[in-house]
Order: C-alpha cells, then sequence, then structure tokens
C-alpha cells in the first residue's frame, strides 16, 4: 500500500515537471502572440520603437574627380554646399525654453523666399506638410553657398537648419563649357555626368560611394560598444585634358569678340599640336555656364555639328589627284563656267578669271578648276575612297558624346563635282583637323586627343595617359610639300591670285585654305540664297615649313564683315599664339596695352616688378621671389593679374573687389586658402577685412556679381 502511495506521488511530481516547461512554453508562444499582434507593450509604441532603435545606415559619398587643364588648373571640382531644412515635428522643441521647430510658417516662407529663390507659396506648401518631423526646402534650399548659409543663420529663425552636402563646381564659368559638360545630381546626392567630359568619362569621375551601418538609439545616436561596420568610399579618379588654359583663354576671347561684333548663328574655333593631335584650345559662341546650365544647344559643336565645309574641302580634291600622279599644277582650263548636263557649275565670281593653271584654280578658289579635276585626273572613286581614306564619313573616336559621323555620298557627276568643292556633303570639326595633321607631318595623319591623363588623387597612379597616335600614311612627301605650297601662296602669294591675303600673319609664315558654303534650309530642301547666308570657314596651320599649330575656324551666317568674321580672330589668335610660345622664333618682353608676356621673374629680388606696369598682386612680406603665376613666357592680357609670391611669411589678405573668379582661384590656389565663391562675375563682398593674416582665415568667403 506504501509502496503504490510512493509511485503515485512520483508519477504526479513527473507530470508537474513536464506540465511546468509546457506552460512556460505555451506563456512565452502567447507573450510572442501579443507581441506581433499589439502596437504597445508597457506602453511603449513598438512602431516608434522600431524606427528610433535600429540599424542606421549611412553612405558615405566618394568625392568626384577633379578636372584639370594641361598646366594643373581646375575646371571642375567637388565643393561644399549645404540644403537647408525646417523641423515640423513639436515635439523637438519639448522642454526647450526656445523654440527648434517652425513657429510662424508664413514669416518663415517670407524670410526665406529672396535668399533661396522660391516663392513664399512654394515654401510654406513645403512646410505645411502634415506627418512629417522635418522637410528639405527643395529646390531653392538646394546646394547653397557658405555665404548664403551665413545669411539665412543671421535670421534666426527657429526650426530652420542645414545639412552639408556638396555640389559640383566650374569656377571659370562658361569656359571650355561644352567640352566639360556639366553634371545632374539627383534627390539622393548622385551625381550623373550629362554632356562633354562629365558625361563620357563618369565612370572614371564617379569613383565609388562606401557605408556606415551600426546601431543608433531613441535620439538617434550609436549605441556604445554595438558592432559598427564600415566600408570607406572610394574616390574618383582626377582628370588632366590636353587643353593649355592660356591658349584656351586666347581663343576664347577671339571667339567672343567675333560673336558680338559678326552676329552669326554659331562660332567654332579649335587649336591643335600639329604634331601630336593635342586639342590646345577649343571653344564656340553661343556657349553655357555649366554652373548655372543656361544651355541653347545640347551638342558640343566640335564633334556634333555637320556641315557642307565649302571650299576648304578643296585642299583634299587636290590632294586626291596629286596621289594619283595625274594632276598637272601648271596646265590651262577655262575657269568660269561648267557644263554638266542641265547643271552649270558656276565659280564664285559668276564670270571666273579666263584661262588660268590649276595651282592657279586652288589660290583663286575656283569650283571649275575643281570641276576639272574630278573628271580629268580622277574620277567618283577615287575621290571618295580619299575623302574615306582621311577619316570623312566616320567618327574619330574623339573622346566626347556624341560624335556624327558626316556624309560624303554622292554618286552623278554634278554631285561628284560639288563633292569636290564641298557641297551636298558634311563633315565634323574634328575630322577637319584629324585630317590636316597629314599636311603638318608629311603625309603621315594623326588622332586627335583631349585626355592627357586620369590620374588616382591618392596614390598617384596613372590609369589612363594619351598620346600620339598615327592613324598611317595618308599622302606622300611630294604630295604634301606642293598643296603647302599652295596653301602659302593662298596668304602670301601674288595679290592677284590670292584669296587669304587677310589671313597673313607679320613674322610667321601661315599656310591655309578659306572657305564658303551654302547651307539648306530644313523646312524647303533647299539652299538658302541672300548675302549673309553662307557658312565662312578657314584652316590652316603655322609655320609652313614645319607647322606646329593648326587652326581650324567656321563662322554659320554672319551678318557682319563676311570673310573678315573669321580673318580677324584668327589672325589675332595666331599672333597671341606666336609670342607665347616663342614659334618661329619670335619673342617679346615688352609692355603693350593689350597684352604683356611675362619674363622669369622667380629668384629675382621683389625690386624688379618696379619695371613691370602690369598690374600685381604681391604676396608676402619678402625681398625675393620664390613663385610666379602665370609661368614665364605666357601672355596676360590687359584684364589678367600677375600673382607673385615672395619669402615673406606674413601674407596679408588683399582687397579683392572687381577680381575676377579666375584670379580669386588663383589667389587661393597658390596661398593654399580654403575659398568659396558664391555668384558670376567679379567680386563685390568679401567677408573677410583686407589686411588680415591669412594664417586666421579658415576659409574666405566671396560674394560676385556681373558687371553692369
Amino acid at each position: 500500500m506504501k509502496k503504490r502511495r510512493v509511485m503515485n506521488n512520483r508519477i504526479y511530481i513527473n507530470k508537474i515537471v513536464l506540465l511546468i516547461p509546457l506552460f512556460s512554453f505555451i506563456v512565452i508562444i502567447l507573450q510572442m502572440a501579443n507581441l506581433s499582434l499589439s502596437t504597445k507593450v508597457d506602453d511603449i509604441d513598438l512602431k516608434q520603437f522600431s524606427k528610433n532603435r535600429n540599424t542606421n545606415n549611412e553612405i558615405l559619398y566618394a568625392n568626384r574627380g577633379t578636372i584639370y587643364s594641361s598646366d594643373g588648373n581646375i575646371l571642375a571640382q567637388n565643393v561644399d554646399s549645404y540644403t537647408v531644412i525646417a523641423y515640423l515635428s513639436p515635439k523637438r522643441s519639448e522642454g526647450l525654453d526656445k523654440p527648434r521647430h517652425v513657429v510662424d510658417k508664413q514669416m518663415t516662407a517670407k524670410a526665406l523666399s529672396p535668399l533661396i529663390n522660391m516663392s513664399e507659396e512654394a515654401i510654406l506648401k513645403l512646410l505645411n506638410k502634415e506627418n512629417l518631423y522635418q522637410v528639405e526646402l527643395r529646390p531653392g534650399g538646394m546646394g547653397i553657398t557658405e555665404l548664403k548659409k551665413e545669411e539665412i543663420e543671421k535670421l534666426m529663425l527657429p526650426g530652420i537648419d542645414f545639412i552639408q552636402t556638396f555640389k559640383r563646381y566650374y569656377p571659370n564659368n562658361d569656359f571650355l563649357a561644352y567640352t566639360l559638360g556639366y553634371v545632374r545630381m539627383s534627390d539622393d546626392l548622385k551625381i550623373t555626368g550629362e554632356m562633354g567630359i562629365e558625361k563620357y568619362f563618369n565612370d572614371y569621375l564617379s569613383g565609388k560611394d562606401g557605408y556606415l551601418k551600426y546601431q543608433k538609439d531613441l535620439k538617434g545616436y550609436k549605441i556604445p560598444n554595438t558592432k559598427e561596420i564600415r566600408e570607406e568610399a572610394v574616390e574618383g579618379l582626377d582628370i588632366y585634358l590636353t587643353i593649355d588654359e592660356n591658349i584656351q583663354l586666347f581663343t576664347e576671347r577671339v571667339v567672343k569678340e567675333s560673336y558680338e561684333e559678326y552676329k552669326p548663328e554659331w562660332m567654332i574655333m579649335t587649336v591643335a599640336d600639329a604634331k601630336t593631335g593635342r586639342i590646345l584650345g577649343t571653344t564656340s559662341s553661343p556657349s553655357f555656364d555649366p554652373n548655372i546650365k543656361n544651355i541653347e544647344s545640347y551638342l558640343n559643336p566640335l564633334v556634333s555639328y555637320t556641315y557642307e565645309p565649302g571650299s576648304t574641302m578643296k585642299t583634299f580634291t587636290y590632294m586626291a589627284a596629286m596621289e594619283k600622279g595625274t594632276y598637272k599644277g601648271d596646265e590651262l582650263f577655262k575657269s568660269g563656267k561648267y557644263q554638266i548636263g542641265e547643271d552649270v557649275i558656276s565659280d564664285w565670281n559668276n564670270k571666273g578669271w579666263g584661262d588660268i593653271t590649276y595651282d592657279q584654280g586652288y589660290t583663286l578658289s575656283s569650283n571649275v578648276a575643281i570641276t576639272n579635276i574630278v573628271n580629268k585626273f580622277i574620277n567618283r572613286s577615287d575621290l571618295k575612297k580619299y575623302f574615306e581614306k582621311l577619316g570623312f564619313g566616320r567618327k574619330t573616336g574623339f573622346t566626347l558624346p556624341n560624335e556624327a559621323e558626316g556624309k560624303i555620298n554622292f554618286k552623278y557627276e554634278v554631285e561628284v563635282a560639288n563633292a569636290g568643292f564641298g557641297q551636298g556633303i558634311t563633315t565634323t570639326p574634328i575630322q577637319f583637323i584629324q585630317a590636316l595633321t597629314s599636311i603638318a607631318n608629311d603625309g603621315v595623319m594623326l588622332k586627335p586627343y583631349i585626355i592627357d591623363k586620369i590620374v588616382d588623387p591618392n596614390t598617384g597612379e596613372i590609369a589612363f595617359e594619351g598620346k600620339k597616335e598615327e592613324i598611317g600614311r595618308v599622302a606622300s612627301k611630294d604630295t604634301i610639300s606642293k598643296i603647302k605650297d599652295l596653301m602659302y601662296q593662298v596668304i602670301n602669294g601674288d595679290p592677284t591670285y590670292a584669296t587669304g591675303l587677310s589671313y597673313k600673319v607679320d613674322g610667321c609664315e601661315m599656310i591655309g585654305k578659306t572657305g564658303t558654303a551654302q547651307f539648306v534650309n530644313p523646312k524647303t530642301g533647299k539652299y538658302e540664297t541672300g548675302s549673309t547666308n553662307y557658312l565662312r570657314s578657314f584652316s590652316g596651320m603655322f609655320p609652313k615649313e614645319d607647322p606646329q599649330i593648326i587652326i581650324y575656324v567656321v563662322s554659320k551666317r554672319p551678318l557682319y564683315g563676311a570673310g573678315n568674321s573669321v580673318s580677324k580672330p584668327t589672325v589675332k589668335l595666331a599672333n597671341d599664339i606666336i609670342k607665347y610660345l616663342n614659334v618661329n622664333g619670335s619673342t617679346t618682353n615688352s609692355i603693350s596695352e593689350d597684352n604683356f608676356v611675362i619674363p622669369n621673374l622667380i629668384n629675382n629680388k621683389v625690386d624688379i616688378l618696379n619695371d613691370i606696369k602690369h598690374e600685381k598682386v604681391v604676396i608676402g612680406d619678402g625681398d625675393k621671389i620664390i613663385n610666379q603665376y602665370p609661368k614665364a613666357n605666357i601672355t596676360l592680357n590687359s584684364h589678367d593679374k600677375l600673382f607673385v609670391m615672395t619669402n615673406g611669411k606674413n601674407i596679408l589678405l588683399p582687397n579683392m573687389t572687381n577680381w575676377s573668379n579666375r584670379d580669386v582661384s588663383r589667389y587661393c590656389n597658390l596661398v593654399n586658402l580654403k575659398c568659396n565663391i558664391e555668384g558670376y562675375g567679379f567680386v563685390s563682398n568679401q567677408d573677410v577685412k583686407e589686411g588680415t593674416n591669412i594664417k586666421e582665415v579658415e576659409q574666405l568667403n566671396l560674394l560676385l556679381k556681373r558687371s553692369n
């Protein structure tokens, strides 16, 4: 009996032992079910808790690579900027003496409107959004400068704050705009190139964003002693262009002057190193400022514009005949008109010059000479193959987006004649530059290029390096010698037979060919008529015997000046380049009203500056010059400043009123001063007083305004 009772007790205890874990498990299951179904536990809002206490994912943005000229001047870079934010939730002000959220929305919108270029209504619409803790005041409040931020801070508006971000900045405004291009920034701060170098090399420039992950508490702070996962951003690569900043300045200046004086529809001018194919300068008008994107055309004229080139094409038609060995330069033909079926080819003066030689036909730019050549010395197939050999009708592979091919299709006899003098076919400026390199290199054609090198900014490792690339021989040395002689006669020959006398450059033998072409009205499909409806062009190089520089320029529909609209800027540019590069032994250190060629000043006493009348900025209080900008033998125009660094350590900030953006950038680079620029034009205000030692200046903020 006793044994049975003990046995029953054991069974009872065993049951209890089994039931306790089972009951505990059921309680846990019920609690978990309660947690999954309920939004609150112990008066804690679980959804809000999970939002406030979770993994923080922070993007570590990669710095986009900087674009430089060949001489190391910054053309495009990322700079710090700010986005204006407004805190809307009253909870941010709980337990505080002063409000830290937007209280008076109407007043806030009115105060901010003129500063961030947004209407009061647009700002109010953002401030009146419900159930938001904060809101960004986009688009006007995005990407503002340090100066603008300080203006807003002075208003002491409750609830208004800033997020530090960055933006793409082009310190020289419209300088080289179509080549550099521009970028777009998405809402998540991702920068993407949309045009030019920025687009073509976007993958190189972009780098790779990193990230930071950590656990945060209710207030958003990192929870101590918790794991942090971090992957650093990989910075974008820097790009150095082949562009020489001074040659680019010369080119931009003459194009802008010509555009203002002669009012063409558009104009493009390009300078290349004849011996390497490096593009030293290229510009077009109208242009745009990539900082504000005031763009009329999204096509880069250098690679994307196609047009009928006109008489500059005659050079290559003559070369085709010379290469075939059939050309007879001293043979006579009757100029004036040439009948092809029902069509009549006329010389540009409609009457010709009587019986002239084919050599004279080139220098007089005779269309009838070309018509005879394509019928007597070569045929349609010869001409087409030679144009193709020179690269016309296909892309050059130049490293800018949206390169056009042009068209060199011609079939019938009259079409062949037209093609020979540059009508009925289309080309691009970069194709012409490429073809012209063959004349400068004894018949060997070079591929033009604009990238000097692509560099890792941290290691200095070169990821890509541009170099001279020979496409192949397209003409014999004998052909090149003959065509150079003819190109010389166009500019420097007997005035009776020369059509390019206005391109003559004193002290240097310029050779070249002028061009005048009709263009088709896209609406009617017919050639435009009228005295101004022409495309004027010039293709040339200098000096004759060993060409160093190639210049190609096109101006569509100049309203005034006709040929002068191209010759005047070309000669002025050539003179600037000759003095700058000391081509043909030309040199000058004289001071003139327009320009000044800088001597080497380094290691000289500061007293040497007394003999230089050009505007100077002396940096430091030393007695010896240790650096200068620009370097020796560079030409300064009357608007540029000469910067001289001395061995003195006491550097005081100058008064920068009326300084250009470029001058400010040069000064700040020389003294290693962080500089933040707002606006465009010339300095109207600086936030650090003149005479302040730059050691005391953390950052210089300047406001620029356009001159009246």
